[in-house]
């Protein structure tokens, strides 16, 4: 999209200042093209470097993106509190929205009665935490995570995730540093990256996690880090399999300067087999949020690993926010030890992997591909994606454009299964076949 808003400035501060105005304002929306270095220069009467110092601290800020040919561009979320603009086409009226990669809420484990007990058995008011982690659930995450394979002497706690990667990129990196990423991969760690100041390199993923040819290929173009899901990988379903794991931990294992990172977001909502690749560099982390399982209010992460990992981001934790809330932590220690919620969470898990199963067999049976061996997505590639999510979007279906996730890998769209009844299978699949089909002669192979 072309850009209206009038960017100003006379210094390289100036000018990013205002294009981050125009981003705030909403007049610069996600995806907008900003003027071209030299037409830019020439319009504000200043030089060509100025310009282009400007623009390379937005890029250093993950505001702005720059793809060659295709000019610079807004990112299509960029870190900055927007007013008004979307961070992705609002879904039509009455359209279903699957874009948007939440489990099913209405499968999510009831919170009241354990709330209530916690009411009881809180006790007095406490004050500033002394340590970050109740020793309580720090027992039960070992014991969770030791039946799972994974070494947890060390445990702390994060707010979320997300949180707990960023603070483990930030103990060990610094801003323009590469770092290994799945491609597609998760929208939020893309943008993540790109707001850190650091170089995301692509790592293609396949149904049993990311290539060793892949992952080979960024360790020679020097990545620092290299971040993995381990189960239900966002977008395209992916799991590491005992074979991938055992060819990337011999790939990996003793690489002092790489900082390996597991995410297993899924965690309790996952049926397939966790093969961690934990303990595999020196350095390593292995992050298990309860936000899919048990609410994404929940905003609480475990996190295990080397033993300077874990207390450097324990450390700057303490320094910043301090520690994760002891009522957050005692309600999910209530929730781990509560054999009713965990019936409940296996049966939302099987929930999901019928409905995602049940699309890609209507999908294949109207001759496309999509892919999803675990989660709630199934990825679906696409000749055009804003062909097939404008056509999709008429339709009365909402579903994420491919480009929030992907670096360098094809088109694609993002099809969330959480919230899909069983009646509504056939017309989505019907619609999806509709807005993907090419009208050349050669047909479509996903």
């Amino acid at each position: 999209m072309a850009v209206r808003y009038q960017i100003g400035g006379a210094t390289s501060a100036a000018i990013s200042a205002s294009v981050e105005a125009g981003i705030r304002s909403g007049a610069l929306e996600p995806g907008a093209v900003l003027p071209a270095v030299r037409a830019l220069a020439a319009g504000l009467a200043v030089s060509p470097a100025t310009v282009a110092r400007a623009y390379q601290e937005l890029r250093q800020r993950g505001l702005v993106v720059t793809a060659g040919r295709n000019g610079t561009r807004v990112r299509p979320r960029p870190p900055v509190a927007a007013r008004r603009a979307a961070l992705r086409p609002a879904p039509a009226p009455g359209s279903r929205d699957l874009s948007l990669g939440q489990p099913d809420l209405r499968l999510l484990p009831p919170l009241g009665a354990h709330l209530a007990v916690l009411a009881t058995e809180v006790g007095p008011p406490v004050g500033y935490a002394l340590t970050a982690v109740l020793p309580a659930l720090a027992e039960a995450a070992r014991e969770r995570l030791t039946a799972d394979g994974v070494p947890a002497d060390e445990v702390t706690v994060t707010g979320g995730a997300l949180d707990g990667i960023e603070r483990l990129l930030a103990a060990h990196l610094r801003p323009g540093d590469a770092v290994a990423v799945e491609d597609p991969g998760w929208a939020n760690l893309l943008d993540l990256v790109a707001a850190a100041g650091l170089r995301p390199v692509g790592v293609p993923v396949d149904e049993d996690g990311p290539t060793v040819t892949g992952v080979q290929d960024a360790l020679a173009l020097g990545a620092r880090a290299l971040v993995v899901t381990s189960r239900a990988q966002n977008p395209t379903g992916g799991a590491v399999s005992a074979a991938r794991a055992a060819a990337l931990r011999e790939l990996l294992a003793g690489r002092r300067d790489l900082l390996l990172v597991e995410d297993d977001h899924a965690a309790e909502l996952a049926h397939v087999p966790l093969h961690p690749l934990a303990g595999a560099t020196p350095t390593w982390a292995f992050v298990r949020s309860v936000s899919k399982p048990f609410g994404p209010d929940l905003r609480l992460a475990v996190l295990t690993g080397d033993e300077a990992t874990v207390a450097r981001v324990a450390g700057r934790a303490r320094v910043g926010a301090g520690w994760v809330s002891t009522v957050l932590q005692r309600l999910v220690l209530s929730l781990w030890r509560d054999p009713a919620t965990a019936a409940l969470v296996r049966r939302a898990g099987q929930d999901y992997d019928r409905r995602r199963d049940a699309l890609l067999v209507a999908l294949a049976d109207r001759g496309l591909t999509g892919h999803g061996r675990t989660g709630i997505n199934v990825w679906l590639p696409v000749p055009d994606e804003t062909v097939a999510v404008t056509a999709l979007r008429d339709a009365g279906w909402s579903v994420a454009p491919g480009a929030l996730f992907r670096i360098g890998a094809g088109p694609a769209v993002r099809i969330t299964v959480s919230t899909l009844d069983d009646a509504e299978i056939g017309p989505l699949a019907d619609a999806i076949a509709l807005a993907v089909r090419p009208t050349g002669p050669a047909g479509f192979t996903a």
